[in-house]
């Protein structure tokens, strides 16, 4: 098996829907979360800083046809491009009034979008809103995922990290995203403190069980002047090594259903307003580190994927089928 086809990658999965590379466009929204603003919860995730997710992102006082055609433009004549991903990215964007969510949405159905990712919480996830993105898919004939940070399967480690939701709420987002027909992707921190190897690999196979169809990975990085911040100066957290961080991705792929796409393996941050962030190390590194443990113990995503659909009663069925021959 060729390195490249040790798990599924996003940009091969793109090629082969779209038939070319298609570039994610990351849009702002002047928008919250509930665990911020007191509806779940107060200040946030631990670990999230001020400016959320979208370093990366325009400000989100320019509108989101503005913000896409900079970006368009830009991308367009650096490497070519002709289709692209509308990513409402930072904090929740299904978390405001839904006919303002529709304006924000109805503003992304440029030509050259193909689809729309829209990141969000569990606890945010409501049928009025998955009905009306079934129309606007229907309509505009573009192509919906909605991506879910989780970030633990773990629900004692949520409680720790301030997600103000438990496991049941993602199950049940899951679930009724399942039954609106779109693409979901989850997000994963796979070395928080309070987590464990079997945290890893329960999280693939909850995953697996519940059909999810994309993960993004994050590594975890601490972000100046927040609450994990400020435990992890005063020496209050444990963090694995990098060397545990990737025996945990493979573990994880190991048991990660093979069709299940990776977006992403592992994250980035401004390193200027971290504390800590990949060990010290470039991604790529990482990634490399990753691909050449993979291949030196032959892994690939889904080598243990034997789990469900009832497990302990296969050697019955596989019985029955040896005396039919």
């Amino acid at each position: 098996m060729e390195m490249k086809a040790r798990y599924r990658t996003y940009s091969e999965y793109l090629k082969e829907k779209y038939g070319e590379k298609v570039y994610k466009i990351p849009l702002n929204l002047p928008v919250t979360c509930p665990n911020r603003d007191g509806v779940s919860g107060i200040k946030g995730c631990i670990f999230c800083g001020e400016e959320g997710a979208g370093f990366e992102s325009l400000c989100n006082r320019v509108s989101v046809v503005e913000q896409l055609n900079q970006n368009i433009e830009y991308i367009r004549k650096k490497y070519k491009a002709e289709k692209f991903i509308a990513f409402f990215q930072n904090f929740t964007n299904t978390y405001l009034a839904l006919g303002d969510f529709k304006r924000y949405m109805e503003e992304a159905l440029l030509k050259d979008v193909v689809e729309i990712a829209i990141s969000t919480r569990p606890d945010c996830i409501h049928d009025d809103y998955l009905q009306y993105l079934k129309d606007l898919s229907y309509r505009a004939n573009k192509n919906i995922t909605i991506e879910l940070g989780l970030q633990s399967v773990n629900y004692h480690t949520l409680k720790k990290i301030n997600r103000g939701h438990s496991l049941a709420e993602f199950i049940d987002a899951m679930l009724r995203i399942k039954k609106y027909g779109f693409c979901s992707c989850v997000h994963l921190i796979l070395n928080l403190p309070w987590d464990h190897a079997e945290d890893v690999i329960e999280s693939a196979k909850v995953l697996s069980a519940l059909g999810v169809d994309q993960v993004k990975l994050h590594s975890l990085y601490i972000v100046k002047g927040t609450e994990m911040g400020r435990q992890y100066e005063k020496g209050e957290l444990t963090l694995i090594s990098l060397e545990e961080y990737v025996d945990r991705v493979i573990s994880f792929l190991e048991y990660l259903n093979p069709e299940i796409v990776l977006q992403r393996i592992i994250g980035r941050a401004p390193e200027e307003n971290t504390l800590f962030c990949n060990w010290g190390t470039s991604w790529w590194k990482i990634k490399d580190m990753l691909d050449e443990r993979m291949e030196a113990l032959d892994s690939y995503q889904g080598k243990k994927f034997d789990y469900l659909n009832g497990k302990a009663v296969k050697h019955f069925i596989m019985d029955d089928e040896g005396k039919k021959d």
